[in-house]
């Protein structure tokens, strides 16, 4: 049994003319090479598996080729090209940068260099993943690389060009490597079938192509593992099995169930692919870019960026011509938003079937906002409260007083004159047009406040809602408004202002009752009532109610004396239940209290503190002398 070699290093290139997709490239280098024109650095970047190393290699057999070709080809025949496919050959250096990328590994390669080949023209050292370097090596090899040897060739390999130092270059001609398109990965695998012998749909194959994104090294790959999986036969089923790709079928059949507003039938869908073991993530994706290609189809224009199987080509345009731009633009987004809030979802399946729902009712909600019966439509008012303006007079010191400033007309009066009113004519009030007289130099302005009342909590809350929707109030309705409202007999709808107007007029007249004065007493024996309550409901503020104490600063407020923050806080917690059911308790709603926080001294025992040796040695020699005197004569210490 012969050994095995994957496609991607049996069908490698050995010519330009068999470099895939890369046709800028090799026609370049070709005319170089005939016109004797190479650079002595190049620079091949690009993505992965496009044919950067390949070419590298191409170009060293090349250009040391004992017989190259008319056009510009190796010949394959010669001592030295036969030395390079077979391996042996000593012209060529490959140096891998991402295991050798110290200053040491540069410096052997810089000595390596001054020795002139044995055969051949040129020593080609080809780096691949030359951004692997470091600063220290890049900077060493920077003079040879500017002012190599006549013979010496340098051909750097990299994915990731912007990692490379511009000083590097600078001294190097750069060559950029695209992706292999979908259409020349495919002619290539077809290829690669023929000589096989496999039997592949070219459908399995164009969905092994859009896989691959562009790199043939990966096409061959999945090639290679959907052939042992099939045992010679791709077809397009098991190439989507065996690469976990989800039919376009299922998008079809969930688009409809979504445009029909089917949500059994898209749970049930998304049911069975859940089952074939899709991940939600992987379902949202595909989702999305399958409503992408829709939008692609609505233009003919773009139509070319349509990158689907052939035999689906047909139903993607005629979907797309039947789908709206803004379902397929709003369905974006939705899909957009679940994709990326997916990671952080706690039930992804449930994530997943919520985007579901809002795909399914998304025609429903832009048929409401285009028709302009949804809730974004705006109310008209029909009446507009006018502003209140204070009075200004110029008085002079005689007694005099000129004639007032005309007051602006209220909004209410001005859309009252302009729309039609069945009214019977009447003859028109010449109005006194008002004189102005120039007021002497000690003329004071005088400034009429309006008066003002005072209000209760529900007439300035019902005054707040007035002014917030820019309607009159009650008293200032005209009597004809009111009188129709009572002949009809209907009341106001749920929801109205002129509901929440009569429920707070009910709210008003209903509280007859008198103001409970406000004695410590009452008040403490409600606190403990409210502090009871907390405890059924097993509230963890009970506590710091019950070690709370209260004071009566003045006839409608109080204090609430706490002993630390955490106290303060939990009661602040409770503020608004703690006001309404103080206030309800003493029928006043202007009792207000302020929480304040006193550190309690906290008693200290003093302990006797024990002697120390010192302490004890002066205590003893105070009533025996004598021990003093014997200490000096053994000279002793107190330890």
């Amino acid at each position: 049994m012969d050994k095995f070699i994957v496609s991607a290093r049996k069908y490698r290139p050995q010519t330009f003319d068999t470099v895939v997709g890369q046709a800028h490239i090799t026609t370049t280098l070709q005319n170089a090479i005939k016109n004797r024109q190479l650079a002595h650095a190049f620079l091949f970047c690009g993505p992965r598996g496009v044919g950067k190393t390949t070419c590298a290699r191409i170009l060293a057999k090349t250009i040391n080729c004992e017989k190259p070709t008319a056009e510009g080809e190796a010949c394959n025949e010669c001592h030295s090209c036969v030395a390079f496919n077979e391996g042996t050959s000593l012209n060529i250096h490959e140096l891998d940068a991402a295991s050798n990328n110290s200053v040491d590994d540069i410096r052997s390669l810089v000595e390596q260099v001054r020795f002139t080949p044995q055969a051949g023209k040129y020593k080609v050292y080809i780096i691949d993943e030359v951004h692997m370097l470091s600063s220290s090596a890049f900077n060493a090899f920077l003079k040879t690389l500017e002012e190599p040897p006549s013979y010496a060739i340098f051909i750097l390999a990299t994915t990731e060009k912007h990692k490379i130092l511009p000083t590097i270059l600078s001294r190097c001609q750069i060559f950029d490597f695209k992706r292999i398109t979908g259409n020349d990965t495919v002619d290539h695998l077809q290829h690669i079938c023929k000589k096989e012998e496999i039997d592949a749909e070219k459908a399995a194959l164009q969905v092994i192509a859009r896989k691959s994104e562009g790199c043939m090294r990966d096409a061959l790959s999945i090639l290679d593992k959907i052939v042992s999986f099939t045992s010679g036969t791709v077809t397009y089923q098991n190439t989507l099995e065996h690469l976990n790709i989800l039919d376009a079928d299922y998008y079809f059949k969930l688009l409809d169930c979504m445009q029909q507003q089917d949500l059994a039938g898209a749970m049930l869908l998304y049911d069975d692919i859940d089952r074939k073991g899709f991940e939600g993530d992987l379902v949202l994706n595909g989702f999305a870019e399958f409503i992408r290609n829709l939008l692609v189809c609505k233009d003919e224009k773009v139509a070319g960026l349509l990158e689907v199987v052939e035999s689906f080509k047909d139903k993607y345009i005629a979907t797309g011509k039947n789908t709206p731009v803004a379902y397929l633009i709003s369905a974006l987004n939705i899909l957009n938003e679940a994709e990326i809030n997916f990671k952080g979802a706690r039930n992804k399946r449930l994530h997943t079937e919520l985007a579901i729902i809002k795909l399914t009712y998304l025609q429903q909600a832009l048929e409401l906002t285009a028709s302009g019966d949804g809730a974004g439509k705006k109310k008209l008012v029909e009446g507009a409260s006018s502003v209140a303006f204070r009075k200004l007079t110029f008085v002079e010191d005689k007694g005099k007083k000129a004639e007032s400033t005309p007051q602006p007309q209220p909004r209410q009066e001005a859309a009252a004159q302009q729309q039609p009113v069945n009214r019977k004519p009447e003859t028109p009030v010449q109005q006194p047009q008002p004189v102005y007289k120039q007021p002497n130099t000690e003329a004071r302005l005088i400034i009429e406040e309006p008066a003002m009342g005072y209000l209760s909590p529900e007439e300035e809350e019902l005054n707040y809602i007035n002014s917030m929707h820019n309607m009159p109030a009650e008293n200032t309705q005209p009597a004809n408004t009111q009188q129709a409202a009572n002949k009809t007999g209907a009341g106001p709808k749920l929801g109205t202002l002129e509901s929440i107007r009569q429920k707070f007029a009910n709210k008003t007249a209903g509280t007859t009752n008198p103001a409970i004065p406000l004695t410590l007493e009452k008040l403490q024996q409600d606190w403990v009532n409210f502090s009871q309550l907390l405890k059924d409901n097993k509230n963890p503020a009970a506590q710091s109610f019950d070690m709370a104490r209260l004071t009566i600063t003045s006839a409608n407020s109080f204090e609430i004396i706490t002993n630390n923050n955490l106290e303060q806080k939990f009661i602040e917690g409770e503020r608004r239940e703690l006001s309404e059911y103080i206030q309800t308790k003493f029928n006043n709603r202007t009792i207000l209290f302020t929480i304040v926080v006193t550190d309690n001294p906290v008693a200290f025992t003093p302990v006797e503190k024990p002697l120390s040796t010192k302490e004890q040695y002066v205590k003893i020699i105070e009533q025996y002398p004598l021990v003093n005197e014997l200490r000096a004569k053994l000279k002793l210490g107190f330890d």
